[in-house]
């Protein structure tokens, strides 16, 4: 029998497609519960290792330090303000949303609800079952030639300016965190501020993340920027647009119309000023409400959360540094053969008497160069490998934990190094030590160089690395000692700096080395150091 690795909570009526994916690995127990009071799911959360859900259920701090199994919180959906993600990432928990699975379903809300503000479609087929007929009073506006100014050329952003293009509108965006390639993808004009936006939009809309920055992004002084006549969408996060603001311009007569599909507070108030604003079409937050997008997001979160559970996959949380351009899979030779620098430099100087790392400085080449976020986290994690006391030590935390204990970190790109090397360079005190490697795709990693001595050499289980007089014998002696004490050589390899000098061992072993045994190295004729590395991080 297959035994239990984890044990998954899915809530929040999560399509039974996503489910499957999960329940079909026979190392998952999955429980699939209604959506849980906040005090009941506090009590049960501590049983597992990775949640799924939607916006029901609030992930908080408390319940995140409740969790201490938890290793994934998988978001069937865009948004992840529900969720604490910094108390995530400095726990070491992974967040993963689903970002492409609903965009198809609010772009097309997005013309449904837009055409129906301005061809009086509600209006219109409220008066007919009232037996009415006022198609005199319901005159429209139609789409094409007007400006459609887009904040936020993301997913959905995209997919709104390809349809708007369909309809003959003029499309114009507004995003400081995309390249210009973006826009000549999509064929529509870069905006240089939201400004320039405002001044010419026949209709707004917003599409990004409610974050500080763009919480109010859309107030009283940017509505009455504004033409006359213009309308505001908001079927992102409520909060981008401010609700008082957007009714008072509603109410003044400023504004033709607003739509808006996400609020402050949801549900939606009854006595919300904006059910009263005239002209405004409102609804309940049904952006992703397709039976098609909350299949999407479903399976696109589970099979996340599937993947990180068991492959340790790191490439969809959002809260883990970036591979840059590069793939994962690729990247993990690379990844391996940094925290493993990382931990060799900082042994060495806690043999030194190095009691804290100052400063942890990356280089890498050119083909590692876009990855420099998550190899730095890399790097930290192998800095802080037995260090600290936390439950996850991963890429996810490892640079926060080490900025939290004054360390500085850097990274640079070197051409030094070739196109596939890393070196870790750390210091304290007054001490310094330099460990390079090289991780092409696709090959084990290995150690090029410790401190001035040239090396090559894989970085196995145990690592024991010996200074020593450039005399006959020592590697002899060592060799001996080793295999006395049970330990079993996988490489060996000396360098030296000169004939008679100081030389180095670097020393890859299979199993552990004891305190005994590097006691009885340090006892050996002309060894002048000894640094046992267990690496622990994979």
């Amino acid at each position: 029998m297959t035994p239990v690795s984890f044990r998954i909570l899915v809530t929040d009526d999560i399509d039974p497609d996503g489910v499957a994916l999960l329940a079909a690995e026979p190392s998952f127990i999955v429980d699939v519960v209604p959506t849980l009071p906040p005090a009941e799911l506090l009590g049960r959360i501590g049983e597992y290792g990775a949640f799924v859900g939607r916006s029901a259920t609030r992930i908080t701090e408390p319940l995140l330090k409740r969790a201490g199994k938890l290793r994934v919180v998988g978001r069937a959906g865009v948004g992840v303000d529900n969720i604490a993600i910094d108390a995530a990432t400095a726990l070491g928990i992974a967040v993963i949303n689903a970002p492409a699975g609903n965009t198809v379903a609010v772009a097309e809300l997005f013309f449904g609800t837009v055409i129906g503000l301005l061809r009086h479609l509600p209006r219109a087929a409220t008066s007919m079952h009232a037996g009415k007929w006022d198609r005199s009073q319901l005159l429209g506006t139609e789409l094409k030639g007007k400006t459609l100014v887009i904040v936020g050329v993301g997913r959905i952003g995209g997919e709104i300016a390809t349809r708007a293009l369909a309809f003959g509108m003029d499309v114009a965006g507004y995003d400081p965190y995309v390249g210009d390639d973006r826009f000549r993808a999509l064929k529509i004009r870069r905006l240089t501020t939201l400004e320039e936006g405002l001044d010419e939009a026949d209709i707004i809309t917003v599409h990004t993340p409610l974050t500080e920055e763009t919480e109010g992004m859309i107030g009283r002084r940017e509505l009455s920027r504004l033409k006359n006549g213009a309308v505001a969408v908001n079927m992102a996060r409520g909060g981008i647009i401010e609700e008082a603001a957007l009714v008072q311009a509603l109410e003044s007569g400023k504004l033709r119309g607003a739509i808006v599909d996400a609020f402050d507070k949801e549900p939606l108030a009854s006595d919300s000023p904006l059910r009263t604003a005239p002209n405004t079409l409102l609804t309940p937050h049904i952006g992703a409400s397709s039976a098609e997008a909350q299949r999407n997001v479903a399976v696109d979160a589970c099979a996340a959360v599937r993947d990180a559970l068991l492959h340790n996959e790191p490439s969809r949380p959002i809260n883990v540094a970036g591979a840059g351009d590069g793939d994962w899979k690729a990247l993990q030779s690379a990844l391996l053969v940094t925290r493993r620098a990382a931990s060799v430099a900082r042994a060495i100087l806690a043999d030194r008497g190095v009691r804290a790392v100052q400063r942890l400085s990356l280089r890498c080449g050119s083909e590692l160069a876009g990855a420099s976020p998550a190899l730095l986290a890399s790097a930290a994690a192998g800095v802080l490998d037995g260090v600290v006391d936390v439950e996850r030590l991963n890429l996810i935390n490892a640079r926060s934990l080490a900025e939290g204990r004054g360390m500085e970190l850097s990274s640079s790109e070197t051409s030094s190094l070739g196109p596939f090397g890393v070196q870790v360079s750390l210091s304290g005190g007054m001490q310094e030590i330099a460990v390079a490697g090289v991780a092409p795709e696709g090959s084990v990693g290995r150690l090029t160089r410790i401190g001035g001595f040239h090396v090559d050499v894989a970085p196995r289980e145990t690592l024991v690395i010996l200074t020593n007089h450039d005399v006959p014998g020592v590697i002899g002696r060592v060799g001996t000692l080793l295999g006395d004490a049970g330990v079993n050589i996988a490489e060996y390899h000396q360098a030296r700096l000169a004939q008679g000098g100081e030389a180095l061992a670097a020393i890859s072993v299979d199993g552990g080395v004891g305190a005994g045994v590097r006691e009885a190295l340090l006892k050996l004729p002309d060894i002048t150091s000894a640094t046992v590395v267990h690496f622990r991080g994979a």
